[in-house]
C-alpha cells in the first residue's frame, strides 16, 4: 500500500477560539496553546486539535482547571498516550518543568467508535491508545512523538502530528446515523442559551426523554441534564471573567436562568470547588 503524502494530511487552518472550558489557574496563567481545525472530511469526528507547550522556572508550577466538554479526548505526550473520557467535575492538572501534549478534541460520535462500545465506561477515566481496536495506538503515538521531538512549539511539527492523527481517525468513518444525531444534539445544547430543560431538547429532536437518556449514556457517557448544566457553568465562568458582571452574582444567575443566586452558587461550587464570588475574586486579584 502506498504511504500517504504527509503534507496532504496536514490541517490547514490555525485557530485561536475563545475557550469557555479553560478556567486557568488561580493566578490566571496558562501555557501557550496552539489550536488547529481538522480537515473538512473529519468534521463529524474531530472538533479541533490543541497543543499546549510549557516551560516553567525551576521550583514553580501551575494548576490548570478545565470544565471539559461532553466528549472524549485523544491525548499523546512524551510518556503517555490515552483516550480520556468525559469528566463529570472540574478537570485539573499540575504543570511544572518543560513539556508538551498533543490533544485532539473529538466529536461526541467518536468515543464509542474508538472504544467499540458505550462511552459510559470511560467517564472520569482513561484508556491507553494501544488497547483500542479502532486505531493503531502504538504507531500513532510513536509518530506524533517523532513529529514533536525537535521543537514542540513548531507549527510544522504540529501539522505533521495532526495529519498522523487524522489519518488514523479517518478509518472510523463514515459516522453512523446515531453518531450524527448525538453530534447535533450536543451542538444544539452547547450553542443554545435558551435550552434550560431536557424537555426542550426532546421537543427539538422529536425524541422521548427515555430514548434521549439512553442515547446520551451510549455516546456521551452522561445524561442530557449534565449537558445543559455544563454549558451553563461554562457560560457562568465566561461572565465572571468579565469585570463588569463579576460583581453582580444575582444578575449572572438570572441571565443563566437560575431561580435564584443560591441555586447557581451551589451548582458552581459543587463542580468547581469554588464559589462564584471566590472565582471572580481570583481573577480580580
Amino acid at each position: 500500500m502506498k504511504k500517504p503524502d504527509t503534507m496532504a494530511l496536514m490541517p490547514e487552518e490555525r485557530i485561536d477560539p475563545d475557550e469557555p472550558a479553560h478556567l486557568r489557574d488561580a493566578a490566571g496563567s496558562a501555557p501557550p496553546i496552539h489550536r488547529y481545525l481538522p480537515d473538512a472530511d473529519l468534521a463529524d469526528l474531530v472538533r479541533r486539535h490543541w497543543i499546549p507547550v510549557w516551560s516553567l522556572p525551576a521550583g514553580t508550577s501551575t494548576v490548570q482547571r478545565v470544565l471539559q466538554y461532553p466528549v472524549c479526548l485523544l491525548v499523546i505526550e512524551a510518556e503517555a498516550a490515552m483516550l480520556v473520557g468525559p469528566t463529570t467535575g472540574l478537570g485539573t492538572r499540575e504543570l511544572s518543568g518543560s513539556g508538551w501534549a498533543f490533544g485532539t478534541l473529538l466529536q461526541p460520535a467518536a468515543g464509542a467508535l474508538l472504544l467499540g462500545g458505550p462511552v459510559s465506561g470511560l467517564v472520569d477515566a482513561a484508556r491507553p491508545l494501544a488497547g483500542l481496536a479502532g486505531i493503531d495506538g502504538e504507531r500513532l503515538a510513536a509518530g506524533v512523538r517523532a513529529a514533536m521531538a525537535a521543537d514542540p512549539g513548531s507549527e510544522a511539527g504540529h501539522r505533521v502530528a495532526a495529519g498522523l492523527v487524522e489519518e488514523q481517525l479517518r478509518a472510523l468513518g463514515p459516522v453512523d446515523e446515531e453518531g450524527l444525531l448525538i453530534n447535533r444534539i450536543v451542538e444544539h445544547t452547547e450553542g443554545s442559551a435558551e435550552v434550560r430543560r431536557v424537555a426542550q431538547v426532546c421537543e427539538e429532536f422529536a425524541i422521548t426523554e427515555r430514548s434521549l437518556q439512553r442515547l446520551c449514556a451510549r455516546r456521551v457517557g452522561l445524561g442530557p441534564k449534565w449537558l445543559i448544566q455544563r454549558r451553563r457553568l461554562q457560560e457562568a465562568a465566561a461572565m465572571l471573567r468579565n469585570r463588569a458582571t463579576a460583581f453582580d452574582l444575582a444578575a449572572v444567575a438570572a441571565d443563566l436562568g437560575y431561580a435564584d443566586q443560591a441555586h447557581f452558587s451551589r451548582d458552581f461550587h459543587a463542580v468547581t470547588g469554588l464559589t462564584p464570588g471566590r472565582f471572580a475574586a481570583e481573577l480580580r486579584d
